[in-house]
């Protein structure tokens, strides 16, 4: 069932005996590249989320809920639109890591389905997911700044460094820009199963159902469960600034 659209998001509901559940298209051309535009509409279906989940009765609040995001075709997302983010600055990173942060913290649980690659500011977006699915025949997820000659800002490293933890992976992730096929990533421990392309949606909507169970109520408590398990990611992403390395500069 439709709920809310918007030209570069589409949001439905795909199970009507759970309406807490959802599922978010990421619709931004061929390549679901970041802009100011695209993270608005992003941070405007989750809140379409959070006050249609206040307002859903009580007996339907315990069935819990979820919310799945997804695409199509090649990319999941390939990034950041990089040059209105080197033109806009602050106006642009500000935003976009307020984001990631809402989704790390959101109140449902939440489960990426990557249909395609997933580059640099896709792969932290899938990174601020719960759970992670990967389609087997097609989808690298890599951060690929290294070769774009671009630092990472303290809450984009942060949320790098909270999900891939096994220090010689987050090594070739962040320092080599190795792209990780499905398998590799899910060794690695950042992508949770590896299915195909025909059954990603299947599988990221047994995820979303069974840790549904966990929202029953719809509260706030597994808002607040993150918000601490991530407090150090989240406090970078909201207040870390937009200077990498700067932290050094102010103790040398």
């Amino acid at each position: 069932m439709s709920l809310f659209n918007l030209p570069l998001i589409k949001l439905t509901n795909p199970d009507a005996s759970l309406p807490g559940l959802f599922l978010m298209e990421l619709n931004n051309g061929a390549e679901n590249r970041f802009t100011i535009q695209f993270v608005s509409e992003i941070m405007q279906a989750l809140d379409y989320i959070d006050q249609t989940l206040d307002n859903i009765p009580e007996e339907e609040a315990q069935k819990g809920g979820a919310l799945i995001t997804t695409s199509q075709g090649k990319f999941y997302s390939n990034g950041l639109a990089i040059e209105a983010a080197m033109r806009d600055g602050d106006a642009f990173y500000i935003p976009f890591m307020k984001m990631l942060s809402r989704l790390l913290t959101f109140r449902l649980p939440t489960v990426a389905a990557i249909n395609g690659h997933a580059f640099a500011g896709g792969c932290m977006f899938a990174l601020a997911h719960d759970v992670r699915v990967m389609r087997s025949d097609r989808g690298w997820i890599a951060m690929n700044e290294i070769d774009l000659g671009i630092p990472l800002m303290p809450g984009m490293a942060a949320i790098v460094r909270c999900k891939i933890n096994q220090p010689g992976y987050l090594r070739d992730c962040v320092l080599a820009g190795q792209r990780f096929k499905a398998s590799d990533a899910v060794a690695g421990g950042f992508v949770d199963k590896v299915v195909s392309e025909d059954q990603l949606r299947e599988t990221a909507m047994q995820y979303a159902k069974q840790m549904a169970q966990k929202a029953r109520g719809l509260s706030q408590v597994i808002h607040l469960l993150k918000a601490e398990m991530y407090r150090d990611t989240v406090e970078l992403l909201l207040n870390g600034g937009t200077s990498p390395g700067s932290y050094m500069q102010a103790k040398l």
